[in-house]
This record gives structure tokens, sequence and C-alpha cells, in this order.
């Protein structure tokens, strides 16, 4: 069997469902492949995420820089970008259950192998500068992985539910990201303060095995390699000309719609601010705010919990709330979300009050993530061009987060003063701080002024509204 045919979409079964099992068949199929793609994405990001638990630990051995870290950590971002992008395209063709199990296996074996370097490090002394190039080599690896996760995980929704479900689900699913980073802060942090570093790695490993055996076991690929029929059918919803539209002709209109573009240029600065909380909040709290280790991910963990509630809360306040206005919502979590940030960059505080602050500004950046990248990308991409529009938003995101990486890593390493051991440093946050504010207040800027272009009648092939309730 060739890698094609291995990774192709699945061709409709042989077999077909009797009639009076379809709906209980589809239903239950459908439950199982959402909640296994969703439990599995979350797993990928415990694999994803294990680097920026280890950060300070790296840093007072002296194994590594803030500087080194900073470029390790684009090196995830930079070939995620690229990879995201391409393999939004790609898995619109793809059997979504073998290519997103593949991307967590190897992502899973590249912690391993990070963890297992570790070891050799502390054990037979392995050269600073093999270890750097080593791990930014592996993490690079690690990012085209990562991008294997994404796609099929919003391509299912595509394939499994009727278009009135999936902004609902699709709030669901994209709170997963944030379950991921809680897991990875509260648990691997705990291991990394109980064993060390290289088995926060290894800790990771094991959860992305976990995660690939839960896509393979409930997991299907389409509604009609099962035997049933396609779900335009199973929903009644009214087959439109875009349905019907080879699949690359679709992808071409996605490519020239303005309003895609803009919704990726506001989601890279969404990401900018997301992940300098996530990649830097941990290191932040320990040198700028004299937190532990534990309290410090505690905290951090704490703003991933909360990034959970604020995207699962984003379609149900557009939808019933504003009454399906976007841009409502956006500015309001937008502003939420810069004032929190703002707060807890620049004033003091306690163990609870800190995670106040991180818990505010991620359940506010949850909200205007789903709703400019998820709900307005909804609004105005076609189905069969799902992981294409992923794969723009995307690529711009992952730019914009790997850039992030870099330029914070470099600002917090330049502005340290002397010392003779680096775990002792002073550090001063100001200059990096202004960098994420300013982020963070362009990310629901861009989208209010760009409103217009965004509206559902400007998609170039049109989206007819569904009205059933399946």
């Amino acid at each position: 069997m060739s890698l094609y045919t291995f990774y192709r979409i699945s061709k409709p079964s042989g077999s077909k469902v009797a009639e009076d099992k379809i709906h209980d068949t589809y239903k239950s199929l459908r439950n199982r492949t959402f909640w296994g793609a969703t439990a599995a994405y979350s797993l990928y990001y415990v694999c994803r995420m294990s680097l920026s638990v280890v950060k300070q630990p790296l840093i007072d051995s002296g194994a590594l820089t803030a500087g080194q870290l900073g470029i390790i950590g684009s090196a995830l971002f930079f070939v995620y970008a690229v990879g995201k992008f391409m393999n939004g395209f790609i898995a619109d063709y793809c059997n979504i259950r073998r290519f997103m199990a593949t991307g967590l296996i190897i992502s899973a074996v590249v912690n391993l192998l990070m963890g297992s370097m570790g070891l050799l490090y502390s054990t037979i002394g392995l050269s600073t500068m093999l270890l750097f190039l080593a791990f930014a080599v592996l993490w690079g690896i690690n990012g085209w992985m990562q991008s294997m996760g994404s796609p099929p995980g919003i391509i299912n929704l595509s394939r499994w539910f009727p278009l009135s479900k999936r902004g609902t689900y699709y709030s669901i699913f994209s709170a997963t990201p944030y379950l991921g980073e809680f897991l990875s802060f509260i648990i691997t942090g705990v291991v990394v303060s109980a064993f060390g570093w290289e088995y926060g790695f290894i800790f990771s490993a094991a959860g992305g095995f976990a995660g690939a055996a839960v896509i393979l076991i409930f997991m299907s690929d389409t509604p009609e390699s099962k035997g049933l029929p396609p779900v335009q059918v199973l929903s009644g919803e009214k087959i439109r000309k875009v349905d019907t539209m080879p699949t690359v002709q679709v992808q071409k209109f996605v490519l020239r719609h303005p309003g895609i573009w803009i919704i990726a240029a506001s989601s890279a600065f969404v990401y900018i601010a997301k992940y300098a909380v996530a990649g830097w909040g941990v290191l932040f709290l320990q040198k700028a705010k004299d937190f532990s280790l534990e309290n410090a991910t505690q905290i951090i963990a704490f703003s991933a919990a909360f990034g959970v509630v604020g995207t699962v809360l984003a379609g149900w306040l557009s939808d019933k709330v504003f009454k399906g206005d976007r841009v409502k919502p956006a500015i309001l979590s937008g502003m939420l979300s810069f004032i929190a940030l703002d707060l807890f960059l620049f004033t003091e505080g306690s163990y609870i009050v800190n995670i106040l602050y991180v818990a505010l500004f991620s359940l506010a950046t949850g909200v205007l993530y789903c709703i400019v990248a998820g709900l307005m990308a909804v609004d105005i991409v076609p189905r069969k061009a799902t992981g294409a529009a992923l794969g723009i938003v995307g690529i711009s995101s992952y730019v914009a987060a790997g850039i992030q990486d870099i330029a914070s890593g470099y600002l917090i390493q330049g502005y340290t003063k002397g010392a003779a051991d680096i775990s002792t440093a002073s550090y001063d946050f100001g200059p990096v701080s202004v960098f994420w504010l300013a982020a963070t207040l362009t990310a629901f800027i861009l989208p209010v002024i760009f409103w217009k272009k965004m509206k559902p009648e400007n998609n170039l092939i049109g989206n007819e509204p569904d009205n059933n309730s399946l």
C-alpha cells in the first residue's frame, strides 16, 4: 500500500447501514469522532507545551540561555506555520483519523528523544551547543507534527456536523488547546519539580502516545466510509452550488477572500499575546514577582483553564447574548484582555490576585480568538475549504508566534543585569511587556475596523443559511 493510498480520504463503504438504524448510528459515530478528536488534540498540546514548563530549570542548570530557548521555541512556530498552511490544504483530501494519529505519534517520539538527550546531558555531560542544536532541530520537527493536529480536528466538524451545529462544536473543540496547556502546567510542572526537567519531556511523550490511541479507537473518517449517507443528506441540508464544485476550485475562492486575510492578521496578534503568557509567563512570575516554579506553573495553568471557559462561552455569547453580532463581543473581549494583561504585567499582587489577572486575560482572549478566527471564519468559509481557511489563518498566526518567541527571548535576555550566576540575575520585563500589550491592542482593533469585509455576503461563492436542527 502506497502512502497516497494509506492517507487519502476513505472510499464509501460497500455495505450500507439499515434504514432504521441510520439515525442512531450517525449520532453515535459523530459523537465518538468529535470527542475522540477533542481529547486527542488536548494531548497534542501536552507535547507542544513541554518546553514552556521547563524553561527556568534549563536556564538555571546552565544548559541553555533565554535567547537560545527563544530560537528553539520559534523553530516550532515557524515550521508549524508552514506545516499548518500546507497540511490545511492537504487534509481536505485525507483520511483524518490516520493523518491526525501520525502527527501525534511522531510528536510524542520527539519529546521522548528530547527527554533522553536531557538525561544524557545530566549524566555524561553533552556540550551545551550540541544540546541547543539538537533541541532546535527536534523542536522544529515537532512543529510539523503539531501542524497535523488541528486541520483534521476541524475537518471532522465539516464532515460529520450540519452547518447549524458547527459554531457550537467549534467553540468546544477550540477550547482543547487551553485544556492541554492546563494539563501541561499542572501535571508536567509537578513532574518537573519532583524529578527534573528531563522527565517533563518524557511525561509529555506518554501523554502523546495515549492521545494517538484515542484517535485510532474513537475517530472515523467520513459518514460514507461507515455505510452512511453524506452529512448533507443526514441533516436535510439544501445542496448548494459550492457543494458540487471541485475542492481545489473552492480553495482558490477562499484564497481570494479579503475577510480570511483580515481574520489571519488579527489571529496573528492574538497569538503573539497568547503565547507570550503561555510561553514566558512562568519565567516572568519567577523573575519579576519571585514566585516558585510550582506556584508559577499553577498560576499559568489557571490561565489555560479559564481560556477553556472563554472559548466555550464565545459561541453562546455571540449567538444568544449578541444575537449573531460578532463585532460587539470582539470589542468587549479585546478590551478586557488588554486591561487584564496590563494589570498582570505592571502591578504587584499575591498568588490569588495573579490568578485573577491571568484568568481574566485568558477568558477574554479565548472569546476573542474563537469569535475572530472561528465563528467569523465559519460564517464565510464553505465546507469543502475548511482546511484551506485554517491553513491561511494558521500560517499567519504561527509566524507571528515564532517572531514573538525570538523577540521576547532576546528582549528578556537583553535587559538582564549581569550576575556571576545567571540564576540570580535581575530581569527588566518592561520593554517586552510593551511589545505584548501592543499586540493585544491590535488583535481586536483590526476586525473591528474591517468587519464589513468579513460579513457573510462578501463570500465570493455564497453561503446560504442552514435552518436544520439535527
